[in-house]
């Protein structure tokens, strides 16, 4: 069992065959994926998406790069949505993605920070772990989070230094490893994943992006999460099943709904194997 616990499936990337790319995750062992929205207008696909394929819990939040089109009171409404989900819909695991982006130069940095700073407060007042987006932009991440304490949460596709990584522990964090570990020229990111605490990882894919070295720039699918899982035990010298066996463990000690989710039957039944027995609702 696998939880990929960043895969933007409802994304318009995978409009014309989702049920697909869903059906062959979950063949693959991938029982569980957090979808997170990116900004009050992604909500409603969201929690479509989630309440279509079972193993698929949402997390809502506005995304550092969509802040510049937000509206003040988009943050009430993503108190709401936290808050009042619709009764039969999939309970919202985390506020995500949200943090901050200096890649992007042109991308009004005080105006995420604002941003961050109330999604942060709402997580905080709910009791919500955190989806956080840390591109560039790590220490003003970890400034916020010193100052607005969190359940905790993910530090989504990290790749700062081992001080930084130790920080987030600290607070914590998991911290996210997918795509970008794949590539043989990454190699201060598979120094760290190989040799952070096990304890502190989790897998990711953020589909349909970030593309693993095998997929050549192509577009990233949920389906590359067992491979990735097989390179990280190759770095770590462990075996394949003991890894997902911990960084299952991990999802769900990060993103505690996860769990309830599974308990409830929200999630995929297990076919006896360890694989999800996938059908559409």
């Amino acid at each position: 069992m696998l939880v990929d616990t960043h895969c933007h499936l409802a994304a318009a990337e995978f409009a014309g065959d989702r049920d697909a790319v869903a059906a062959a995750a979950h063949a693959a062992g991938v029982s569980t994926i957090v979808v997170p929205a990116v900004d009050v207008a992604s909500f409603a696909e969201v929690r479509a998406c989630c309440a279509c394929y079972p193993g698929c819990a949402p997390a809502y939040g506005i995304h550092p790069l969509y802040v510049r089109n937000a509206r003040s009171a988009d943050l009430a409404a993503l108190k709401e949505w936290l808050l009042r989900p619709l009764p039969g819909s999939p309970q919202p695991v985390a506020v995500g993605e949200i943090g901050l982006d200096l890649f992007v130069t042109d991308s009004a940095f005080d105006r995420q920070e604002q941003f961050f700073i109330e999604q942060l407060k709402i997580a905080r007042e709910i009791d919500l772990p955190v989806l956080l987006h840390v591109r560039r932009a790590i220490d003003p991440v970890l400034k916020h989070l010193r100052r607005i304490r969190v359940r905790g949460g993910i530090a989504h596709a990290f790749n700062g230094s081992r001080q930084q990584a130790d920080e987030f522990i600290k607070l914590g964090f998991k911290l996210g490893f997918g795509g970008a570990m794949t590539h043989a020229g990454s190699t201060r990111i598979r120094r760290l994943a190989a040799s952070l605490p096990l304890a502190s990882i989790v897998l990711e894919t953020d589909a349909p992006d970030m593309p693993p070295a095998w997929l050549a720039g192509g577009r990233n699918t949920p389906l590359a999460l067992p491979r990735i899982n097989e390179l990280l035990a190759g770095l770590r010298a462990i075996d394949a099943a003991e890894l997902a066996r911990a960084t299952t463990s991990n999802a769900h000690a990060a993103l505690p709904r996860l769990r309830l989710q599974e308990r409830s039957g929200t999630l995929p039944p297990d076919d006896g194997f360890g694989l999800p027995i996938f059908h559409k609702e």
